[in-house]
């Protein structure tokens, strides 16, 4: 295990995230650094696998792991984007670095992003340069990252149906696997990071547990359900009665509403 090839990795993540930064002046969207995000990371798992020699058959299972992980959601996101204008979250970030957002994008969410992935890649790094004997961990990763694939796979598909059914318009997502938890997708993708760290454990580089933890917390703090979350029920008040139905991230039976007590009837 080196860091200069750990490093390396950083390079190329970088040099994408800098290509992307070109396109997005171009197009005038950043939003495209989305579908970037797992290509980055593969490029980085690529750069770990080859600079080590010689190359073992268990760089494989991890390689094809994070590739049908990130065509999968590099796939999605493109197609869920394909035509749209640039994303609400990033027009909000625009309209607070103006003037020159152009260029203070760069850092703010290019770089950003891709020092995170960097450091979510932390795992793949260890899992493509360290040689070790299969283990029991191998069989618990794999089995942790396919029941992830599926939670983020069909609850993508199950909500990309169900928005593009016009009846559908305003009303909210309470079917399938978001009947319990409002964020299957989110939930899978933590689970597949999950199965990459087991997958080191037994070299006993333990730090590594950095990389599911930041991506667990970016999901439930930072740019995930908090984010998503944050206006919604202005904009939708049924979703109010969603929350308080169904789990947030951990899938769970959906709770029953709570009866309204005679005191509460009289007040209201």
């Amino acid at each position: 295990m080196s860091f200069p090839i750990y490093l390396s990795g950083l390079y190329a993540i970088l040099a994408l995230a800098t290509l992307t930064w070109l396109v997005s002046v171009i197009k005038r969207d950043v939003s495209i650094v989305d579908s970037m995000w797992s290509v980055m990371i593969f490029a980085s798992a690529l750069v770990y696998s080859s600079s080590v020699e010689p190359y073992w058959n268990r760089s494989s299972l991890v390689l094809t792991l994070v590739l049908l992980w990130a065509f999968r959601l590099t796939l999605y996101i493109t197609w869920r984007n394909w035509g749209e204008p640039e994303d609400s979250r990033y027009q909000a970030i625009r309209r607070k670095y103006e003037p020159y957002f152009a260029l203070k994008s760069l850092g703010i969410i290019f770089v950003f992003q891709a020092l995170l992935a960097w450091i979510i890649s932390m795992p793949l790094w260890v899992a493509l340069t360290v040689p070790f004997q299969s283990s029991v961990f191998d069989i618990l990763a794999v089995a942790l990252w396919m029941i992830g694939m599926i939670f983020e796979a069909v609850g993508d598909w199950q909500l990309a149906r169900f928005k593009s059914n016009p009846t559908n318009r305003g009303k909210v997502m309470n079917r399938g696997l978001w009947r319990y938890t409002r964020h299957p997708n989110y939930f899978g993708e933590c689970l597949i990071w999950w199965g990459f760290f087991l997958l080191v454990i037994p070299t006993g580089a333990w730090w590594s547990i950095l990389s599911p933890v930041l991506l667990t917390f970016l999901l439930l703090k930072f740019s995930g359900v908090t984010m998503l979350e944050e206006t919604i029920v202005d904009r939708r008040p049924v979703y109010r009665e969603y929350i308080a139905s169904t789990n947030a991230f951990i899938p769970g039976p959906p709770k029953k509403p709570k009866p309204v007590t005679h005191s509460q009837e009289q007040t209201s």
